[in-house]
């Protein structure tokens, strides 16, 4: 078995990024809009190149890969737990969530917590 890397690179930014700018359209937002960001946790490079395409500042998202590593499907839930749970984001919030997934979907969707 052998991944290409580049390809896959390619393919997570590229609709990460068109999947958060669909969500921010369709609720009528824009990018400074969003108060915090938890992404898929699978690689800094990508959510870097993520944040660099939206327009988003990557200090607005929260990141805990370091902690554990890609969680799979857990990445999303995990992060956005550790984040209330420490205050890293605060009641009435905009949080833009984007995944990228096994199969390699992807989907994203726009919260106010």
């Amino acid at each position: 078995m052998k991944m290409n890397g580049k390809a896959i690179f390619t393919h997570a930014v590229k609709r990460m990024a068109q999947a958060s700018q669909l969500a921010l359209s369709a609720n009528g937002l824009c990018a400074a809009d969003i108060d915090r960001v938890v992404a898929h946790q699978a690689n800094v490079r990508i959510l870097e190149a993520v944040a660099q395409r939206c327009g988003i500042p990557f200090e607005k998202f929260y990141l805990n890969i370091g902690k554990y590593g890609n969680t799979s499907a857990a990445s999303i839930p995990i992060a956005l737990d550790e984040a209330l749970r420490e205050r890293s984001i605060k009641p009435g919030e905009l949080v833009l969530l984007a995944a990228l997934g096994a199969g390699l979907s992807w989907g994203s969707a726009v919260l106010r917590l």
